[in-house]
């Protein structure tokens, strides 16, 4: 592979570091070149390291880019590849004569990146902020900063994340720590712990707060000693600070470091506090050398750091917190070096260098693939349309498991989704999306698609209302018009109740649908009766069967914030409130039951934030025994994993039952809808009642039914069955993109 790199030249620091150590090892096997816009300590270093480096040097910026592309055009390089505001210009006008995909790698928050000058801001930062908007791709330092990219407008399937990675293989420095300490001015004793940072001293690194935060902790603990590398423009400042805060005897401002191996040897805490950040050099260069950390919640820090199990995390510019985990990790020893080892193991496996050269390799093979693609085909792409972006937790699964299936099917392809919270959608499940009612834009993209997925809940129904029945009808529609094919995937249909409504209904799938895959048989008998016999009609299951539920880590994370014991029996309840009935009372007397009885904490999990808390409270504040509503919102993995931890599950919303039937776990269901009962009727299980028919007694007796072991080996067979035949739905859509024959 041919890679170009260009650079403006001045890069200091992480940026330095990665472009560096990253070219040094795809120069291994691949050729690289790497363009430098200024001569110097950059281009010499690149240099010494033995890449091979083209340096252009001009004043003036058309010159340079003429350069730029006679050597671009010399060396004919598959990919460039960017680092920086002069380079993404640079890069983002090299599109326009040279065919090859380009992409800059994001190193920090382009809109602080001249935070010092405003004049800066205004012209090279609005320079840069253009140029991001004109390449191909982008990897971005961390998953935060594909967020925050994301969150700007960027689009979510361009966007690749990799993080800088260092050589943990490389011998600890060898120091003598008191003579070290004394050379840069800091006078430590027996039993003194020093703790480090390496940071350019500017705002966004906001060392005020470390040296509060000091100054709280050491107040308590005269052992806790502090050592800054590093220059900038802050440094006055934080020197009359330190004076200030009368700890000048426990800060050591070392000046620039040029063996950082070594300073951190020295140490025995690194840290971050700055404001914004991707993924800085520091923390793991501190970690390679023995130290613990602490950083503030910014970047990719916490996809590095565990908090409490391998490190601290604390809230940026929050000296109070701070000072409490500094306290903590230099006043005991013991903890110090846990943390230590565990973050080694952790950071050596996923942050090496190795694991850095391997991530880029692959985000050039794909962008090249897709590259090649996206000119190839004149369509090419799914669009999904479903009742998404509402915070319902079924809703958000069956999207998460369509994406993943095509996913699978094509990794390439691009998904649009149409979604009531298109930057929500975005972020999740990081493909394109436009808001649902957004008629022109969806018009728009099926021109350039060739699927088109109805992607499953209960769309084709009127008793929501006639108005979103003849919407979705009018997507399937549409989508025919346009020639796309089209799917309905794991669906449910009905009741279509209107006579009018009816025909429209079997008119549209009649005419503009090519495969149904249906989630129950009950759905199967409506479109029957609706006489629908065009399409092929399959019967599978809700597509959200075969979801793999978080760890257990992060469930055990997300059980801990909500005051939960992981290893307590629980009694889940799934409610919503429904029209004008109200059996709180009923649902709160059988949570007492189970408790006496059972002994099982009652749980209650609202399936739609916010909507659904306030019927979980109502019910929850009538119950005598111990209870727990959970009000933080959660990933579909994290509901998934919960659910399938319940010795028992009582719900009216659908997926809940899903979800437990899918981990085998026993389900109750207060139907309030015929496709909750439809469902359990196609699991052949008999424990649901109809809402407006819910008595305490009948509650009860099925609670004691689902305890007495009669429906054990019913539950185990019906997650078999379902999680085979969900798999008729991506069959279906293998069939529809080309990639099997008709399954028929």
């Amino acid at each position: 592979m041919k890679i170009i790199h260009i650079a403006g030249g001045g890069d200091t620091g992480g940026a330095k570091t990665h472009i560096l150590t990253l070219l040094k090892e795809l120069s291994k096997d691949n050729e690289v070149l790497l363009v430098s816009f200024r001569a110097g300590q950059f281009a010499e270093a690149a240099e010494g390291e033995g890449i091979k480096t083209a340096v252009i040097d001009k004043r003036l910026v058309f010159a340079s880019f003429a350069a730029l592309l006679k050597t671009i055009r010399e060396f004919s390089p598959d990919v460039i590849h960017c680092h920086g505001a002069k380079a993404n210009m640079m890069g983002a006008l090299a599109k326009l004569f040279y065919d090859a995909p380009v992409i800059s790698t994001v190193h920090s928050d382009y809109r602080l990146d001249y935070m010092h000058s405003r004049i800066k801001q205004y012209t090279f930062g609005t320079v840069n902020a253009i140029s991001l908007r004109l390449l191909d791709y982008y990897a971005a330092v961390a998953s935060r900063t594909a967020d925050m990219l994301i969150k700007r407008g960027f689009d979510p399937e361009r966007i690749f994340t990799i993080y800088n990675g260092i050589d943990f293989s490389k011998p600890k420095a060898e120091v003598d720590k008191k003579a070290y300490l004394a050379e840069k001015g800091l006078q430590a004793g027996d039993g003194d712990v020093i703790v480090s940072v390496a940071a350019r001293l500017n705002p966004v690194k906001d060392l005020g707060t470390l040296l509060r935060a000091v100054k709280i902790a050491s107040d308590k603990n005269p052992h806790i000693k502090l050592m800054i590398a590093g220059e900038g423009e802050d440094k006055n400042m934080l020197v009359s600070l330190s004076n200030k805060l009368g700890i000048e005897d426990r800060v050591c401002f070392a000046g620039w470091v040029p063996d950082v191996d070594t300073f951190f040897a020295a140490s025995d805490v690194t840290i971050i506090t700055s404001l914004s950040e991707t993924f800085p050099y520091s923390i793991t260069e501190g970690v390679r050398e023995g130290c613990a950390a602490i950083s503030s919640d910014v970047g990719g820090m916490p996809d590095l750091i565990d908090h409490g199990k391998n490190g601290f995390i604390f809230k940026p510019g929050d000296a109070a917190e701070l000072s409490e985990y500094l306290l903590k990790i230099c006043s005991d020893r013991e903890l110090r070096m846990k943390f230590a080892e565990n973050l080694f193991i952790k950071a050596s496996a996923d942050f090496s260098i190795g694991k850095m050269k391997e991530t880029q390799i692959s985000i050039y093979e794909t962008i090249i693939r897709r590259y090649k693609k996206r000119k190839s085909k004149k369509r090419y792409g799914a669009v999904v349309c479903g009742a998404y972006g509402r915070g319902n937790a079924g809703d958000d699964a069956i999207l998460k498991s369509v994406v993943e299936t095509l996913r699978e099917l094509d990794g390439d392809m691009p998904v649009y989704v149409m979604s009531r919270n298109p930057e929500e959608t975005r972020l999740t499940n990081r493909v394109n999306s436009f808001y649902i009612f957004g008629v022109f834009r969806f018009l728009q993209t099926l021109r350039k698609c060739g699927l088109f997925i109805n992607g499953g809940g209960s769309l084709i129904q009127d008793v929501t209302s006639t108005r979103s029945l003849y919407y979705y009808l009018f997507t399937l529609f549409a989508a025919k018009l346009m020639s796309c094919r089209v799917l309905m995937y794991g669906c449910g249909i009905g009741p279509v109740a209107k006579s009018l409504n009816r025909k429209a209904a079997a008119f549209v799938l009649n005419g503009s649908v090519d495969i149904i895959t249906l989630r129950d048989d009950t759905s199967q008998k409506e479109l029957r009766t609706l006489g629908v016999l065009k399409p092929s009609v399959r019967l599978a299951a809700d597509s959200a069967m075969n979801l793999s539920p978080a760890s257990e880590d992060v469930t055990d994370a997300y059980l801990e914030d909500e005051g939960l014991e992981k290893d307590k029996s629980y009694i889940c309840f799934a409610l919503r409130e429904w029209k004008h009935i109200d059996k709180s009372a009923e649902i709160a007397a059988a949570a007492d039951y189970a408790y006496e009885k059972y002994g099982l904490w009652a749980v209650f999990l609202p399936a739609e934030y916010p909507r659904d808390i306030r019927a979980a409270e109502k019910a929850a504040q009538l119950m005598k025994s111990p209870h727990t509503v959970l009000k933080k919102p959660r990933s579909v993995g994290v509901t998934i994993a919960l659910l399938r931890r319940m010795r028992l599950v009582c719900a009216m919303r659908l997926h809940a039952l899903v979800f437990s039937a899918a981990g085998g776990v026993p389900a109750i269901a207060l139907s309030y809808d015929i496709k909750v009962s439809g469902f359990m009727k196609y699991i052949n299980s008999d424990l649901f009642i109809q809402f407006e028919e819910l008595t305490l007694s009948r509650l009860c007796d099925m609670i004691d039914r689902a305890f007495s072991g009669e429906i054990a080996g019913k539950v185990k067979e019906s997650a078999d069955m379902l999680k085979n035949r969900e798999k008729i739905n991506r069959q279906a859509a293998m069939e529809l993109l080309g990639l099997q024959r008709s399954c028929e």
